[in-house]
């Protein structure tokens, strides 16, 4: 499994345990063992630039994804799907405000982001209640069960 993890955000952020959260969430969706991820960490201004390129939405968000090869989580019993999965970009400044209001730490917020943000190159969205209790019950689960597998702990 491939997974690129860039900071061009200026902020200090564990890229190693980054990419281990990626990893296990790439592995617990059963994706192929070759497939690739890139996970970019931006600024303010450049998150911006993206999001109203890409959403046509003015300020800074938090996560975006770009899907490549519409990858899908595998299934048991059946040969993983392979490709590249795609690209999530995180804007650190961006999940420090959001962590602060949710009570938890930036890492934590930066943590359910990168989960975020690969369902959604998995296919998943929230765009419909259905879709919304679906989406946020894999993401929590997936960060329950990453939970006890985390270096530092919650900071």
């Amino acid at each position: 499994m491939s997974i690129d993890i860039a900071n061009e955000s200026g902020v200090e952020v564990d890229e190693r345990e980054l990419s281990r959260l990626a990893r296990f969430v790439l592995d617990h969706m059963r994706l192929h063992p070759q497939a690739e991820l890139s996970v970019l960490l931006v600024d303010e201004p450049t998150m911006a630039e993206h999001h109203l390129r890409w959403m046509d939405e003015p300020g800074p968000t938090d996560v975006l994804a770009f899907p490549m090869d519409e990858l899908r989580p595998g299934r048991e019993g059946e040969e993983p799907p392979q490709g590249l999965l795609g690209d999530v970009v995180l804007c650190p400044v961006v999940a420090e405000r959001q962590a602060k209001e949710a009570g938890h730490s930036t890492e934590d917020e930066l943590h359910l982001l990168t989960v975020h943000g690969i369902l959604h190159l998995l296919g998943y969205d929230h765009g419909d209640p259905e879709e919304h209790q679906e989406m946020f019950g894999v993401q929590a689960r997936l960060l329950a069960a990453w939970q006890p597998l985390r270096e530092g702990g919650s900071r």
